[in-house]
């Protein structure tokens, strides 16, 4: 499930570096406020098996904001969502949005105007089409096909070869996590994006956004949609299309 944060502002733009980097310190006071156990345990250790953090959340979006070089346009009225896989987590997220009246988004002040939930598809067929609005990101082995490593930053990006397969490790460590069945697949890369690389913390994640389809049982993959693709969607990343 997600929490969709209808906002207007009269900010026109933000830096790059702000598009993203906000959103996660945004979720996890929003934790802290309303569910600190949770937020501590995020914080720590992540969930489950392999330490994965299941929440995700989008760049605010302004469909009308009039585009401008060298920065992400804002103007008028926009979104931003915040969202994970369990129920608790966004309970939490928008009981804290509903008490609060601004954002402050890497300076730029997003005015509240409501807050409500978004359902997943039912994904009824066990089949459904995953399109991102942030990029993608994944790490590979860092190793050439001889086996030399020839990086420990193995960011890959969806044209390379090792991108598939770590892709689908990532889909089912998900599914494991959260105690559902992971037998989902990743059966198509039917579109990518430009690369654009962000700095969400230490150093800067490269990727793109991507359409894949995907094939499972619905649950995972409701799971998975509420989620987002890839690695680091706490931070943003890979958050799928509404």
């Amino acid at each position: 499930m997600r929490v969709r944060i209808e906002v207007a502002t009269a900010a026109t733009e933000l830096a790059w570096a702000n598009v993203l980097a906000p959103g996660r310190s945004l979720a996890y006071d929003l934790l802290a406020r309303e569910a600190p156990d949770l937020g501590r345990q995020f914080h720590a250790q992540g969930a489950g098996p392999y330490g994965m953090v299941p929440l995700g959340h989008s760049a605010p979006v302004f469909p009308q904001a009039r585009r401008r070089r060298g920065a992400y346009a804002l103007g008028g009225r926009g979104w931003v969502e915040l969202g994970s896989p369990l129920f608790e987590v966004t309970a939490a997220l928008a009981q804290g949005i509903k008490r609060r009246e601004l954002l402050d988004w890497g300076g730029a002040a997003l005015r509240i105007l409501s807050v409500a939930p978004v359902e997943p598809p039912s994904y009824a067929s066990g089949r459904g089409r995953f399109r991102t609005l942030t990029p993608v990101v994944m790490k590979g082995t860092g190793r050439e096909e001889s086996g030399q490593r020839t990086t420990r930053q193995a960011w890959l990006l969806p044209t390379d070869t090792e991108f598939p397969v770590f892709f689908q490790r990532n889909l089912r460590r998900k599914a494991e996590t959260l105690g559902l069945d992971p037998e989902v697949s990743l059966t198509e890369i039917s579109w990518i994006g430009a690369k654009r690389s962000f700095a969400v913390g230490q150093g800067a994640k490269p990727g793109a956004p991507v359409e894949v389809e995907l094939t499972g049982p619905p649950d995972t993959l409701r799971a998975i949609w509420s989620w987002g693709l890839g690695q680091a969607n706490a931070a943003g990343f890979g958050w799928v299309a509404a």
